[in-house]
């Protein structure tokens, strides 16, 4: 299974990377809890029921737990806790969130597996990933995509297939 991205070009004017090309992941769509749930059955003993029930509880449990800033660790998937932005004060006498809060979030820190020799770390979620062009930055689609798995060496590719 590969990551299908696409090609853009940066075109904002003030930019010091205009004209530039970049790749973006792109995503076909999305899959919620029931789908997850209705997958997750047939790959195991729990019915469908069951398995929603417990995702359903695990995210009320992660919401919980996250606003009393203790990070929730999954284990084999990550780790996730809240995150705030805020602007300068001048002396913590100045500071208030009314006046510096900028934004409250959750920030996510994928499981890292490291190799045998101690040397190659790999994400989780990323493990055996490969990334494949979707279409030509042109528009046109071809036959033929560059697939680029994470973690080889810099201009090492695998030609294969749409």
């Amino acid at each position: 299974m590969a990551v299908n991205y696409k090609m853009y070009q940066d075109n904002r004017k003030e930019s010091k990377t205009k004209g530039k090309w970049f790749a973006r992941a792109i995503h076909n769509g999305v899959v919620e809890t029931k789908e997850l749930a209705a997958i997750i059955e047939r790959n195991c003993s729990m019915k469908k029921s069951d398995v929603q029930a417990v995702l359903t509880e695990l995210t009320e449990v992660m919401t919980d737990m996250l606003q009393r800033s203790i990070r929730v660790k999954l284990n084999g998937l990550g780790s996730f806790k809240i995150g705030i932005s805020t602007r300068a004060a001048e002396s913590v006498k100045e500071f208030s969130l009314e006046k510096n809060l900028k934004n409250v979030h959750v920030l996510f820190q994928p499981e890292v597996k490291v190799d045998r020799s101690n040397k190659a770390r790999t994400k989780a979620l990323l493990s055996g990933m490969e990334l494949r062009e979707a279409t030509k930055h042109d528009g046109t689609k071809g036959n033929k995509t560059t697939t680029t798995k994470p973690g080889s060496t810099p201009g090492s590719t695998e030609e294969g297939g749409n």
